[in-house]
């Protein structure tokens, strides 16, 4: 039976990059980084309250077809890439802290029915939305 979600890929321009954003600007901290077969690097971050979930960092690349690598390439330019859902405790003063540090936003605070939801870029292009949830019902969305 599965019990839980363990890892999730992020897909990254440049990994030491990328993990110098998600630790230094998001606080998250570091939990592998090593080079396996043929130079291939596993780098996982975790953040600090949920250090069981492992955002894995990774450049597009084999085993993906060269059409798939591009695909993803040309996304991330477009800053259209998913990535990750953060919850937080106050979005709009995580949305200034995050202002302050350079992070590019899509969207600024925003009042929604299940919270208040900020959308942000990382350093690669992934969306990375931010809500401060309630809780709601079906009918808060008519």
């Amino acid at each position: 039976m599965i019990t839980n979600i363990s890892i999730t890929s992020v897909f990254v321009k440049d990994v030491d990059e990328s993990k110098t954003f998600y630790i230094d600007v998001l606080g998250f901290e570091e939990h592998t980084d090593i080079t396996i077969g043929d130079g291939y690097r596993w780098c996982t971050v975790k953040h600090p309250n949920q250090p069981e979930l492992q955002v894995h960092l990774t450049v597009p690349g084999p085993p993906f077809a060269p059409e798939m690598v591009e695909a993803i390439r040309r996304a991330q330019d477009g800053g259209g890439m998913n990535g990750l859902g953060m919850n937080v405790d106050d979005c709009r003063k995580t949305f200034e802290d995050l202002v302050s540090k350079g992070v590019e936003f899509i969207n600024p605070p925003e009042e929604r029915p299940y919270g208040v939801e900020a959308v942000a870029r990382d350093n690669s292009g992934n969306w990375m939305v931010l809500v401060e949830p309630r809780a709601f019902a079906p009918a808060d969305f008519g």
